[in-house]
Protein backbone atom coordinates (compact mmCIF):
# COMPACT_ATOMS: atom_id res chain seq x y z
CA UNK A 1 0.00 0.00 0.00
CA UNK A 2 2.86 2.18 0.15
CA UNK A 3 1.85 3.43 4.20
CA UNK A 4 4.36 3.29 7.09
CA UNK A 5 3.69 1.40 9.93
CA UNK A 6 6.08 2.00 13.45
CA UNK A 7 7.61 -0.93 14.64
CA UNK A 8 9.13 0.21 17.21
CA UNK A 9 10.48 3.56 19.03
CA UNK A 10 14.09 4.08 19.82
CA UNK A 11 15.14 6.30 22.69
CA UNK A 12 11.91 8.78 22.72
CA UNK A 13 12.78 9.95 25.65
CA UNK A 14 16.01 12.11 23.44
CA UNK A 15 14.09 13.95 20.88
CA UNK A 16 16.69 15.63 19.80
CA UNK A 17 18.17 12.43 18.84
CA UNK A 18 17.96 10.99 15.60
CA UNK A 19 19.24 8.00 13.60
CA UNK A 20 22.24 7.20 11.73
CA UNK A 21 23.60 4.41 10.15
CA UNK A 22 22.76 0.59 10.06
CA UNK A 23 24.00 -2.36 8.87
CA UNK A 24 22.51 -6.13 8.93
CA UNK A 25 24.53 -9.14 9.97
CA UNK A 26 24.12 -12.67 8.94
CA UNK A 27 21.98 -13.40 11.05
CA UNK A 28 19.44 -10.94 10.24
CA UNK A 29 19.90 -8.62 13.26
CA UNK A 30 20.10 -4.65 12.31
CA UNK A 31 22.84 -2.80 14.06
CA UNK A 32 22.57 1.03 13.97
CA UNK A 33 23.60 3.99 16.10
CA UNK A 34 21.84 7.32 17.17
CA UNK A 35 23.15 10.39 17.54
CA UNK A 36 22.82 14.19 18.41
CA UNK A 37 20.96 16.09 15.42
CA UNK A 38 23.39 19.05 16.78
CA UNK A 39 26.11 16.64 16.39
CA UNK A 40 27.65 18.37 19.54
CA UNK A 41 26.32 16.55 22.69
CA UNK A 42 27.55 13.14 23.48
CA UNK A 43 23.52 11.35 23.40
CA UNK A 44 24.08 9.01 20.92
CA UNK A 45 24.69 5.27 21.15
CA UNK A 46 24.67 1.40 19.52
CA UNK A 47 21.57 -0.74 19.12
CA UNK A 48 20.69 -3.96 17.86
CA UNK A 49 17.10 -4.98 16.81
CA UNK A 50 15.94 -8.55 16.56
CA UNK A 51 13.05 -10.51 16.79
CA UNK A 52 11.33 -7.14 17.23
CA UNK A 53 13.24 -5.59 20.14
CA UNK A 54 15.69 -2.94 20.38
CA UNK A 55 18.24 -3.70 22.83
CA UNK A 56 21.35 -1.46 23.72
CA UNK A 57 25.10 -2.81 23.06
CA UNK A 58 26.12 -0.80 25.86
CA UNK A 59 28.65 1.40 23.64
CA UNK A 60 26.90 4.88 24.76
CA UNK A 61 28.53 8.94 24.85
CA UNK A 62 28.79 9.02 21.54
CA UNK A 63 28.07 12.92 19.39
CA UNK A 64 28.02 10.94 15.83
CA UNK A 65 27.85 7.85 15.38
CA UNK A 66 28.56 6.08 11.99
CA UNK A 67 28.42 2.82 11.06
CA UNK A 68 28.33 -0.39 11.83
CA UNK A 69 29.71 -2.55 9.37
CA UNK A 70 29.85 -6.84 10.41
CA UNK A 71 32.58 -9.29 9.11
CA UNK A 72 31.25 -11.05 5.98
CA UNK A 73 31.38 -14.28 9.09
CA UNK A 74 29.11 -12.07 11.33
CA UNK A 75 31.88 -11.83 13.99
CA UNK A 76 33.11 -8.70 14.31
CA UNK A 77 31.04 -4.98 14.34
CA UNK A 78 32.97 -2.24 13.71
CA UNK A 79 31.46 1.12 14.18
CA UNK A 80 32.74 4.30 14.49
CA UNK A 81 33.21 7.45 16.59
CA UNK A 82 33.30 10.34 14.25
CA UNK A 83 34.57 13.61 16.57
CA UNK A 84 37.07 11.30 17.93
CA UNK A 85 38.38 10.19 14.55
CA UNK A 86 38.34 6.59 15.58
CA UNK A 87 37.15 3.07 13.79
CA UNK A 88 36.81 0.98 16.55
CA UNK A 89 35.92 -3.22 16.77
CA UNK A 90 34.09 -5.49 19.32
CA UNK A 91 33.65 -9.72 18.37
CA UNK A 92 29.90 -10.67 18.47
CA UNK A 93 29.07 -13.16 20.63
CA UNK A 94 26.48 -16.24 19.57
CA UNK A 95 24.28 -14.83 21.57
CA UNK A 96 24.21 -11.12 20.12
CA UNK A 97 26.13 -9.47 22.76
CA UNK A 98 29.49 -7.76 22.17
CA UNK A 99 33.23 -8.45 23.67
CA UNK A 100 35.34 -5.74 24.50
CA UNK A 101 35.50 -3.03 22.14
CA UNK A 102 38.86 -1.84 20.52
CA UNK A 103 40.35 0.41 18.34
CA UNK A 104 40.52 -1.05 14.72
CA UNK A 105 42.35 2.32 13.45
CA UNK A 106 42.32 5.77 13.97
CA UNK A 107 42.18 8.45 11.22
CA UNK A 108 44.31 11.38 11.87
CA UNK A 109 42.17 14.49 11.33
CA UNK A 110 44.24 16.23 8.94
CA UNK A 111 43.22 13.00 6.86
CA UNK A 112 39.38 14.33 7.12
CA UNK A 113 36.63 12.80 9.79
CA UNK A 114 36.08 8.63 9.94
CA UNK A 115 32.20 8.83 8.24
CA UNK A 116 30.66 5.58 6.75
CA UNK A 117 32.09 2.16 6.56
CA UNK A 118 31.10 -0.96 4.84
CA UNK A 119 33.53 -4.66 4.36
CA UNK A 120 33.61 -6.61 1.09
CA UNK A 121 33.79 -10.05 0.91
CA UNK A 122 37.83 -10.28 1.89
CA UNK A 123 36.62 -9.06 5.11
CA UNK A 124 38.49 -5.67 4.16
CA UNK A 125 36.78 -2.66 5.64
CA UNK A 126 36.08 0.80 3.63
CA UNK A 127 35.95 3.92 5.52
CA UNK A 128 34.71 7.16 3.83
CA UNK A 129 36.25 10.05 5.08
CA UNK A 130 34.33 13.53 5.73
CA UNK A 131 36.30 16.50 4.89
CA UNK A 132 39.21 14.63 3.79
CA UNK A 133 38.56 13.81 0.22
CA UNK A 134 38.95 10.21 -0.58
CA UNK A 135 37.98 6.72 1.40
CA UNK A 136 40.46 4.12 2.45
CA UNK A 137 40.42 0.02 2.09
CA UNK A 138 42.22 -1.25 5.43
CA UNK A 139 42.87 -4.70 5.88
CA UNK A 140 41.23 -7.04 8.97
CA UNK A 141 44.39 -6.17 10.64
CA UNK A 142 43.85 -2.11 10.42
CA UNK A 143 46.51 -1.81 7.65
CA UNK A 144 45.82 1.37 4.89
CA UNK A 145 46.30 -0.96 1.27
CA UNK A 146 44.05 1.09 -0.68
CA UNK A 147 43.06 4.82 -0.97
CA UNK A 148 40.60 5.98 -3.66
CA UNK A 149 40.58 10.13 -4.44
CA UNK A 150 37.55 12.55 -4.87
CA UNK A 151 37.01 15.77 -6.80
CA UNK A 152 34.76 16.45 -3.84
CA UNK A 153 35.74 16.55 0.01
CA UNK A 154 32.91 15.08 2.30
CA UNK A 155 32.79 11.17 1.64
CA UNK A 156 29.81 10.03 3.72
CA UNK A 157 28.80 6.43 3.56
CA UNK A 158 30.38 3.50 0.99
CA UNK A 159 28.07 1.11 -0.13
CA UNK A 160 28.35 -1.86 -3.14
CA UNK A 161 26.14 -2.92 -5.42
CA UNK A 162 25.46 -3.95 -9.23
CA UNK A 163 25.04 -7.37 -10.17
CA UNK A 164 28.14 -8.77 -9.10
CA UNK A 165 28.65 -6.63 -6.07
CA UNK A 166 31.75 -5.28 -7.46
CA UNK A 167 30.35 -1.31 -7.88
CA UNK A 168 31.20 0.85 -4.68
CA UNK A 169 28.89 3.53 -4.40
CA UNK A 170 29.72 6.72 -2.38
CA UNK A 171 26.92 9.50 -1.26
CA UNK A 172 28.78 12.73 -0.34
CA UNK A 173 27.24 15.80 1.38
CA UNK A 174 27.98 19.81 1.33
CA UNK A 175 26.35 20.41 4.38
CA UNK A 176 27.84 23.16 6.36
CA UNK A 177 29.96 24.82 2.76
CA UNK A 178 29.71 28.13 1.87
CA UNK A 179 28.77 28.84 -1.90
CA UNK A 180 31.92 29.64 -2.45
CA UNK A 181 33.46 26.25 -1.36
CA UNK A 182 30.60 25.03 -3.03
CA UNK A 183 31.45 26.69 -6.29
CA UNK A 184 35.21 24.62 -6.15
CA UNK A 185 33.51 21.64 -6.15
CA UNK A 186 30.65 21.60 -7.89
CA UNK A 187 29.58 17.66 -7.98
CA UNK A 188 29.62 18.21 -3.79
CA UNK A 189 26.48 16.28 -2.80
CA UNK A 190 26.25 14.01 -5.66
CA UNK A 191 26.54 9.85 -5.62
CA UNK A 192 29.34 8.51 -6.96
CA UNK A 193 30.88 4.78 -8.26
CA UNK A 194 33.56 3.06 -9.00
CA UNK A 195 34.87 -0.59 -9.89
CA UNK A 196 36.49 -2.79 -7.15
CA UNK A 197 38.60 -6.00 -7.71
CA UNK A 198 36.65 -7.55 -4.69
CA UNK A 199 33.07 -7.51 -4.20
CA UNK A 200 31.07 -6.69 -1.30
CA UNK A 201 29.08 -8.94 0.85
CA UNK A 202 25.45 -9.62 0.46
CA UNK A 203 22.70 -7.70 2.72
CA UNK A 204 20.20 -10.16 4.38
CA UNK A 205 16.86 -8.92 5.51
CA UNK A 206 15.98 -8.14 8.59
CA UNK A 207 14.89 -10.64 11.33
CA UNK A 208 11.73 -9.57 12.13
Amino acid sequence: SGGFERIVAVEPDKPSNLLNDGVVDPKGRLWFGTMDNGEKAKSGAFYCFADGKVKPTGFDGIAITNGPAVSPDGSILYFVDTLRGTLEAADIRDDGSLGERRTFARIDPKDGHPDGPTIDSNGYVWISLYAGWQALRLSPVGDLVERVRFPVANITKMAFGGPDLRTAFATTARQMLKPEEIAEQPQIGDLFEFRVDVAGVPCPLVRY
